[in-house]
């Protein structure tokens, strides 16, 4: 499964073994045990890679239509070009936070492994880039 975390002012990406509906679970029973709110709806969540990292353009095919990604992840991640510099990755799946109105929260998500796992990696040469150039 894939877990963003996003926070005032950025996210976290992590590729998880764990099953979505363990996780969710165990969220669920931390949150009762702690007296803590927690809202949970369907929901798509996005993020930028840059165009010029290695990697994109076999991303873009494996959703675009190639046949290369298998049919749930084109269902689940659509990539669309932003400008000339990003392209942006959505996901749909599940957003859980303290409120319905809450920016701060967690995005839970699961497709291929294979996807996720590549996906995960492009997500960290970004990161990698984005120190570089700071």
């Amino acid at each position: 499964m894939l877990k963003l975390t996003y926070t005032e002012t950025d996210f976290y990406l992590e590729c998880l073994t764990q099953s979505i509906e363990d996780w969710v679970q165990a969220r669920v029973i931390l949150a009762l045990r702690v007296g803590q709110s927690l809202y949970v709806e369907p929901s798509t969540a996005s993020f930028l890679l840059p165009v010029s990292l290695p990697g994109v353009d076999v991303l873009k095919k494996s959703i675009c239509g190639d046949n290369q990604g298998s049919l749930r992840d084109r269902d689940i991640m659509t990539v669309c070009v932003c400008d000339s510099e990003y392209i942006e990755v959505t996901l749909h799946g599940s957003w859980m936070s303290g409120g319905c109105d809450d920016a701060n929260g967690v995005f839970v998500t699961k497709m291929s492994d294979r996807t996720e796992c590549f996906l995960h990696k492009l997500w960290q040469e970004a990161q990698v880039c984005q120190e570089v150039r700071s």
